[in-house]
């Protein structure tokens, strides 16, 4: 069933509402939505809702007959928070990473990392992962849109407060701790929330891993492998949902 999002629509049984823009062009003119059909609408809030498709033209769709759905069970809360990897990988790292679950995406900027952005085009990529989350979501049934952040410096990102207490630095480092012992750790204490912390491709300095250390990161070991970021990203945020939800 074509899903299509819906930031206001009405949540009581049997409301009508219009969708306009592209959502409304993308079902009348791709998904060719016809009055009589059926699709799921989402308000990226968490609710959702089977509804019929009553007419349309052009870049606007009149929907009905809501029949809100039942809640999504509730699942763990994952923070990526990750340097931002050259070429097109981070685009690849949302959308995966949005089909996994995790709750919100903190781009970040380091010694190390090559991208370099500065307002303007910060904005403009911001702006592109924002849409692949939104994607993301209509693709695979989640209905609360995750937080995409702007690029930020990563000393400013290591001063916050409104991170989980539960903090996984992906270190290559002798001293990391296996990531099953972190998380398992974690579960048996109860521990729902966490953060989970990707360096770039040259990995962060030392200074970073200080630093990262001193703001309550635990340095992980994902293994004996060097993984590329996109794949540590992907085992992290696997091995995390698979043992706090």
């Amino acid at each position: 069933m074509h899903r299509c999002y819906a930031p206001h629509f009405p949540c009581s049984p049997g409301s009508s509402f219009l969708i306009e823009g592209e959502e409304a062009h993308h079902a009348l003119r791709v998904m060719r939505l016809r009055s009589g059909d059926k699709c799921e609408v989402f308000d990226g809030a968490g609710h959702s809702a089977v509804v019929t498709v009553l007419g349309g033209s052009g870049s606007t769709l009149q929907l009905g007959e809501t029949e809100p759905l039942p809640p999504l069970p509730p699942v763990a809360g994952i923070t990526l928070a990750l340097a931002i990897p050259k070429g097109s990988n981070m685009e690849l790292i949302v959308q995966k990473a949005v089909e996994m679950g995790v709750s919100r995406i903190i781009p970040l900027i380091s010694e190390r990392t090559i991208v370099r952005l500065d307002a303007k085009e910060a904005a403009k990529k911001t702006e592109k992962w924002r849409r692949t989350v939104l994607e993301a979501c209509k693709q695979c049934g989640v209905n609360k849109l995750p937080v995409l952040e702007e690029p930020q410096p990563f000393a400013l990102f290591l001063k916050r407060t409104d991170l989980p207490a539960l903090k996984v630095h992906g270190a290559i480092s002798p001293t990391a701790l296996p990531l099953r012992e972190v998380l398992e750790g974690a579960r048996a204490a109860g521990q729902r929330d966490c953060l989970i912390l990707i360096g770039p491709e040259g990995d962060f300095s030392p200074a970073e891993y200080a630093a990262a250390e001193a703001a309550g990161c635990t340095p992980t070991s994902f293994g004996p492998i060097i993984l590329r970021v996109e794949t540590a990203v992907f085992l992290a945020v696997a091995a995390a949902r698979y043992a706090l939800d």
